[in-house]
Parts: structure tokens; sequence; C-alpha cells
């Protein structure tokens, strides 16, 4: 499962990837074909309460951070759609660099190994906190025990050391890390979320990739005829219907409707025609028999394994899903994505797309080699360790013009990359996810509820509300706001 963190902002917002950095991301990304998809700062001395400053190295320009020769760094990778492949390589190159050894760790059970680390006040330096099982960010920062990434974002770029590295990365993708003001999460990958579909199964077929809700209807109805689902519904996660559900909402109704539900709008899901549109549609899906027989009990991989067998149309993901099928897609499935359909009279065109930044690594304050954790970070910032993510994990980073022209993607990145020169600045980002998990859980069972037929659109309305309504009253979300 892929990371649900990210954003779009633009240049002079919040809601969508200003079009001067896209078009020359775009320009970029057009050299790059493919074949065959946190955190915070302290002082440069020490990290835990016991390390006594025993990787407290001398800073220096080219040492920022005062990296400490000989020390040892504990990195946790979530081996997830991205695998860790890539955090072995980029822990090879800091060792031949700095002399520094790093403990590496790569799971899917984040929770279940690190919190209680944290809890004992002995957590890991640096950690890729994503996945079914991450530990929520909004969390780990209401306990005070993630940094504020501000000094690693401040320091000089490792390609060019008289600019600041945030200054080296695609607009708005810092928000998703943002809580209360500060970043706290580095969310390193560009995502984008929407429909998928085969295009050899769609060619055989002689089916057109839908524009309407209407035509994707239709697809889905003639699957059905055909002995094949119309969507292949992760029912066991079910974040993965929501992005449907969100996107529509976002469509719909534009970026004020987002805004509504990010910025806890006491009419954001009751009273909104665009959240009533988006979750009925949605469950007409349910009611037409159009959902892959038996995928309410299924978990997001064995959803998409179904599809991956033509035994659906359609799955809805973020561009994590190529790199997570690896192993069973078939080699002439011809992976593609598509925007998510509109409702009649939506506010943005169909280009429009959910994009920005997820996967979001953290540094943990109690970190015990600060300074190690620090300058792995800057350099995952580079060009250097961007195009080793990009070959290994056959996805982008959120840093400008950061891979080499040489790398290919396998095809369902690369149409990934073709939808967001599409959009250009059409893009979008729910930031609710990130600063809200208990809402978002909320939200998702009450979807779970929805696909299963247990409750209808009115009822998912009223739940997602409440949920709304209820963190409104937290006085922290106060301090998370959206213009």
């Amino acid at each position: 499962m892929g990371s649900t963190g990210g954003d779009g902002a633009g240049e002079n917002g919040s809601t969508g990837v200003g079009r001067r950095a896209l078009v020359k991301r775009s320009a970029a990304l057009g050299l790059v074909s493919v074949p065959a998809m946190s955190f915070l700062s302290a002082c440069a001395s020490g990290g835990g309460d016991d390390d006594s400053g025993e990787n407290e190295g001398t800073a220096s320009k080219s040492n920022p951070f005062g990296v400490k020769k000989g020390s040892k760094l504990d990195v946790v990778i979530f081996k997830g759609g991205y695998g860790d492949d890539y955090a072995k390589a980029w822990e090879a190159a800091f060792k031949k660099k700095w002399g520094v050894t790093s403990v590496h760790t790569g799971t899917q059970e984040i929770t279940g190994k690190l919190q209680p680390r944290f809890n004992a006040g002995n957590p890991p330096d640096i950690v890729d906190d994503s996945g079914a099982q991450q530990i929520p960010i909004d969390v780990l920062h209401r306990n005070g025990q993630l940094l504020d990434l501000a000094e690693v974002l401040d320091a000089p770029s490792v390609d060019d050391p008289g600019t600041k590295v945030r200054d080296t990365l695609i607009p708005g993708t810092l928000d998703a890390g943002m809580q209360e003001g500060k970043v706290v999460a580095l969310n390193y990958i560009y995502t984008v979320w929407g429909l998928w579909y085969s295009g050899k199964l769609f060619e055989e077929k002689g089916w057109e990739a839908p524009r309407t809700w209407d035509e994707f209807l239709a697809v889905c109805k003639d699957a059905k005829a055909q002995g094949i689902g119309g969507l292949a519904h992760q029912g066991k996660y079910p974040y993965y219907i929501n992005v449907a559900i969100m996107d529509l909402i976002a469509k719909k109704g534009g970026l004020d409707a987002m805004k509504a539900i990010d910025n806890l709008d006491p009419k954001a899901f009751v009273g909104s025609d665009a959240a009533t549109e988006a979750v009925e549609a949605v469950y007409e899906v349910v009611e037409k028999g159009y959902l892959m027989p038996g995928t309410n009990g299924l978990t997001h991989t064995e959803s998409q394994t179904r599809w991956n067998q033509y035994k659906a149309a359609f799955v809805t993901s973020g561009s994590w899903l190529e790199n997570e099928q690896l192993k069973t897609v078939p080699a002439d499935f011809d992976m593609k994505f598509l925007p998510m359909p509109l409702l009649p009279d939506s506010a943005l065109p169909f280009e429009a797309i959910r994009a920005g930044s997820g996967e979001p690594f953290i540094i943990p304050s109690k970190a015990r080699n600060l300074p190690a954790a620090k300058e792995f970070m800057r350099m995952m910032l580079s060009k250097e360790w961007s195009t080793v993510f990009a070959k290994e994990a056959n996805s982008l980073t959120i840093l400008k013009d950061g891979v080499d022209p040489d790398v290919r993607l396998r095809p369902g990145t690369q149409s990934t990359v073709e939808a967001s020169r599409a959009a250009g600045d059409n893009t979008f980002r729910f930031l609710y996810t990130e600063w809200y998990s208990e809402m978002g859980t909320a939200i998702e069972n009450a979807s779970n509820e929805l696909m299963a037929k247990r409750i209808q659109p009115k009822e998912w309305l009223k739940r997602a509300q409440a949920a709304v309504d209820k963190q409104a009253k937290d006085p922290s979300s106060r301090k998370n706001r959206r213009d």
C-alpha cells in the first residue's frame, strides 16, 4: 500500500502545483520513459537523551550538521510498493562518503515495530513512516516526537551550495508534511492518484478510456455483461475507494469543496452538493452490481492482483501501484493511469488530477544520531540520490528536475508523467488525511459500510460530517488552515 501523504500546492497558494514549475518539470520528464512504482530539524549536536554527544562531529561548510565518522545510523524503511533496495543503495553511498554504517530495517509493520521504541524513548534515526500500519504523523507531532525539519530545508543543497534545499523542491510538496505551521515530515515521492486500467484489455474489448462518469458506468456495465467486474475495490483498506469519492468531490465542486473538508467546514459534507453527487455516483457502482465479486473482503494487493488477471476493468490507487504489482502484472498488461471521470457540470476539467507528495520520511526528536539523520535527508534531496530512487523504485521524487534523463520508467508510471503534463496547474490535494488521522479513519470506515451496502449515501454524508464536526471541536485544529 502506498502513502496517503502528499500535496499539490501551488506557488501562490495551497491548491495546485505552479504551472511554470510543472511545465519545466514535464519537459524534463518527457526525457524520461519507462518500460516493463517525517521529519524534523534540530541542532547539529547529538540526539537522544542518553547519547552524551557520542555522535557529535565537527560542523563545517561541507559538513553542515557535524556528521561523525564511525558513528551508526538506524534506518527503518516501509517495504511496500517501492521496496527498500533504493534505501540500501543510499546507505551504501552514505557509508562511502561519511564513514557512517547504517543499521537497516525493511518492514511493513511500522506501528508494531516502532511504537514500542517511540514509547521507550529509543526511536530509530530516520523512518519511512508509510503503509497500512503507518504511525499517524499528527499523533507523533502532538506527542512531541518529531523534529522540525527547518534546519534540513534551510541547509545548502548538495548540488548547489548557493541554494537552500527547500528551493530545489517542486512548489507545494512540503505542505503535506506540515503540522501547525512546521514541516515535520518530508513527503519524498511525487505521486498522482486516480483510476487505472489495462491498455491491452481495453483494446481487446473496444473500450475507450472514459472522460465522464456516465462513460465510466457504461464500461462497467459492458464489463459485467462479459463476466468481468467493473471496479476492483480494495475492501479491507477503504482508503482506496475514497480516492474516487474525494476526487469526484474536488472535481465537481472545485477547490472550494476540497478546502471546505480540510478546513472542517460545518457544511463540508452535509449541505454540499458536490459531496452528495460524488458519494451517490460511487454508490451507483455498488447498486448496479458493477463491483468485482468478492472485492469487499480483499486486501489491496489481493484485489489489485485480480485486476491484473483481467477480472475487473478499473482499480483506484496512487502511482505506487505499478511497483506494488510487479510480481503479478502480465508483461503485456499495458498499465494506464486515468484522471477521475467527470460528473455533470464539474468545476474542474477532466485533466485535473490529485497530485503532490507522498511517502513521509521522519526524523524522531529523540534520534540518537541527529547529525547523520539530517545529512542523510539532505542527501536524499540530491540529484544523485533522486536518480537512484527513480531507477530502483520506478517513481519520481519531489526534487525539481531530479531524475537523470537516461532513466526509463515503466508504462504505468510513464502514463502518470503524461497525465501530470496534461493537467498543468489543474492539480489538487487533500490535507485532512495528514492533519486529522482520526477523522480520516472515520470517513474510511463510513466508506467501508457504504461499499458493503450496509449504509446509504445519506448516512455516509452524516457520518463524514460528524467526523468533521468532532475534529473541529479540537482546539489544535485551528492551527491548520488552507486559504
